[in-house]
């Protein structure tokens, strides 16, 4: 079991060895309908246990491209005997943003937040995951064809944002709502070496 913190301090290890080139596998989406534009991106490494200290709970990482990274498992990695040199951690980073139109929108304007967190049952090998989700909700109070710009005031700010489109651009009118939701989410997970060759 991982908690955010060790989630977060594995993530960070596994970007610094696996550089700037080093993910094994991203991939990037958008997509656009009337009134609705999203992006959405992954971005998966894989390094292998190439040292365990149970005193200390360090645990060195070796990227794809050799790199190598010491992190510690803190007492919130519950399954940290599980592990054992050349097994597998993997980590997987998702980022996503969808923004909607809600033509004459009636919703409350706010800004809301919902974080998730999972792990593994005891005895299995360690994996766990962290997510967080926010939501912002703003009025539309202004449009602008001669500067194809929309104004939205949200829960704490008031924008001004160019809308590059012109067909979603000709959609929005004062009185509508912009919903965006912008999503953010990372899993580690340990598979042993037996299994790893597989």
């Amino acid at each position: 079991m991982f908690s955010r913190t060790a989630i977060i301090t594995a993530a960070c290890g596994l970007a610094l060895i696996a550089g700037p080139v080093g993910a094994q596998t991203g991939t990037t989406m958008t997509g656009t309908g009337p009134g609705v534009a999203a992006a959405a991106e992954t971005v998966k490494v894989t390094a292998t246990i190439t040292a365990i200290d149970p005193a200390t709970r360090a645990v060195t990482l070796k990227g794809p491209q050799g790199g190598e990274v010491t992190v510690i498992a803190g007492d919130a990695v519950k399954n940290f005997a599980q592990m054992k040199v050349g097994d597998q951690v993997t980590a997987e980073y998702i980022e996503a943003l969808t923004v909607e139109l809600k033509k004459g929108g009636k919703a409350v304007v706010a800004r809301t937040e919902q974080a998730v967190t999972g792990s593994a049952k005891p005895g299995q090998m360690p994996a766990g995951a962290v997510g967080t989700q926010v939501t912002v909700v703003a009025n539309v109070v202004a449009v602008d064809p001669a500067t194809q710009k929309v104004t939205l005031k949200g829960p704490k700010q008031t924008v001004s944002l160019k809308v590059k489109d012109p067909a979603q651009f000709k959609l929005i009118a004062v009185g509508d709502q912009v919903e965006a939701t912008y999503t953010q989410a990372m899993a580690l997970a340990v598979t042993p070496a037996a299994a790893a060759k597989k």
